[in-house]
């Protein structure tokens, strides 16, 4: 780290940027080593923000502005094999366009840490938030949390990559954030000083697997069938231990920067005595929830799940959170064409977490805010509407509702 850019995170502060801007000021914080870039809306903010402040002084990285979106994924790849911190992103069909770099970033276990700035997949072209490109990694071996404020974004980020370079992990982590709603949109920051990101966050050291010409070692070997169950075994045990190496450094953040949730998966609101509960992911939480402190007024026993974790996916938590509710509402920002009760991602993730559970409560699919379409108060409305009409009448009419949708 520079002097100017020590000096510049010299003592905490209040900031009014937006949530593109704190992943970039995470990234100064963290003294990230090697970021890439190659421009595509909504997460080309963060590079020219990052770029902006390496031309200010107050950020050396080596910034290496690639010739496309795989280009720019090998790059911090191979950065990440030798030692050095690394943060990349895309969006959309640029997160796709570097899918084969994405792919084996997992499978080489290398804790890169990337931002998705969600978009919808073309064809037809939207900047608007769609979850799709973010949740095709799910199966991979990524790590994925969905965040909801600009300061979430700053403060996951940092515990991206603590996470990440977990000896006990070492797999890689996608900080997704809402197109638009999240990465235009400012809001006032508290940024850490540097000693406080030192404390909490140490050097990356990959230690023995560290590719080094004194350290002679086999990368992305050729095994076909002679080895490779055993490694997707290996990766799948260490995404299994993230949970407790996830509660353990959230609880270290907390008590280092004094703010969180009792929860590093899930966030609840208003869900204690809830008979309907909604559940969503990154910025939907907001009108979600001045809907909700609406109906409470008017006596509406209605509550508030956000996932922010997607991967690994706190199955338990979410059981006991909906385990005393009547009925669940799934807001999906995604689709899944052909895939049981033609739902959503998360509405299918949910259903098989909840299928061993004793308590069964209703469970209804509602598909909304597709290509960045406002999800309104009004529509909130609707969706509990349905739901009540389920419990009232003991029937579902219909699993998966788009909702204001033009016929």
């Amino acid at each position: 780290m520079t002097l100017a850019q020590a000096e510049m995170y010299q003592v905490e502060k209040e900031e009014l940027i937006s949530g593109s801007e704190a992943i970039a000021i995470a990234c100064a914080l963290a003294d990230v080593d090697v970021i890439t870039a190659y421009p595509i809306r909504p997460y080309d903010t963060v590079m020219q923000y990052v770029s902006k402040l390496k031309a200010d002084g107050t950020f050396d990285c080596d910034f290496i502005v690639a010739e496309s979106e795989h280009s720019q994924f090998e790059i911090v790849k191979h950065a990440s094999a030798v030692g050095a911190r690394t943060f990349c992103g895309s969006s959309g069909v640029g997160w796709f366009y570097a899918f084969e770099a994405i792919t084996v970033t997992a499978g080489l276990r290398l804790p890169v840490v990337a931002m998705v700035g969600n978009r919808a997949l073309d064809d037809p072209g939207a900047f608007g938030v769609e979850h799709n490109d973010a949740m095709a990694v799910r199966d991979l071996g990524w790590m994925l949390y969905w965040v909801a404020t600009a300061q979430e974004a700053l403060d996951t980020a940092l515990l991206a990559w603590r996470v990440a370079e977990d000896p006990r992990v070492f797999l890689p982590f996608a900080v997704s954030c809402d197109g638009s709603f999240l990465t235009h949109s400012q809001a006032i920051v508290n940024v850490p000083d540097f000693q406080k990101v030192q404390q909490f966050l140490p050097a990356y050291d990959r230690g023995r697997l560290l590719l080094h010409p004194d350290n002679p070692i086999t990368v992305a070997p050729q095994v076909n069938e002679d080895w490779l169950m055993e490694i997707r075994r290996q990766t799948d045990d260490a995404m299994r231990r993230t949970q407790d190496v996830i509660k353990e450094t959230y609880e270290e953040f907390k008590q280092v920067f004094g703010r969180g949730d009792p929860s590093p998966f899930i966030e609840e609101y208003m869900t204690e005595d809830a008979d309907i509960v909604l559940v969503g992911m990154g910025t939907l939480a907001m009108p979600v929830r001045v809907a909700i402190r609406r109906l409470r007024e008017q006596g509406v026993k209605v509550g508030f799940l956000r996932v922010k974790f997607f991967r690994p996916f706190a199955t338990e938590e979410i059981q006991q959170a909906l385990s005393n509710c009547k009925a669940v509402g799934v807001i999906d920002r995604d689709y899944s064409y052909g895939s049981p009760s033609y739902g959503g991602v998360l509405f299918n993730e949910l259903r098989a977490a909840m299928y061993p559970a004793s308590n069964h409560p209703l469970m209804l699919n509602f598909v909304a805010g597709l290509g960045g379409r406002e999800v309104l108060v009004r529509d909130v409305n609707q969706i509990i509407d349905t739901v009540q009409k389920a419990i009232d009448t003991g029937k579902i009419e219909e699993e998966t509702t788009w909702v204001a949708v033009r016929e």
